[in-house]
């Protein structure tokens, strides 16, 4: 099977389940982590919860996938974020970044 072009065979591909606090509704993070995780060639959603926190999965080459992480510790303008967790996602999304309803 092949991969498509550009894209980092599966077996070089990181997944990451993220979770984030603190004031990161409000501020424009989905749009913004839409737009840094395109730029950066890599696949996944993010969401807001009704409690008030943001989730997202970030899927690509490992490298993008951590300069990613380090991006959202910090998130866009107007952003505060308190709580920053990090664990491996059992789905690896492929097709682009999308923004999912709030759930």
């Amino acid at each position: 099977m092949s991969t498509p072009e550009g894209a980092a065979p599966a077996a070089e591909r990181r997944s990451v389940h993220v979770h984030l606090a603190g004031r990161v509704q409000g501020v424009g993070f989905r749009a913004w982590t839409v737009r840094e995780a395109r730029l950066a060639g890599l696949d996944g959603w993010v969401r807001n919860l009704h409690d008030g926190s943001l989730e997202a999965v970030i899927c690509g080459d490992p490298a993008a996938v951590a300069v990613m992480l380090e991006r959202l510790r910090t998130g866009p303008p107007g952003a505060v974020v308190r709580q920053f967790a990090t664990s491996d996602a059992a789905d690896a999304p492929a097709g682009g970044f999308t923004q999912r309803p709030t759930v």
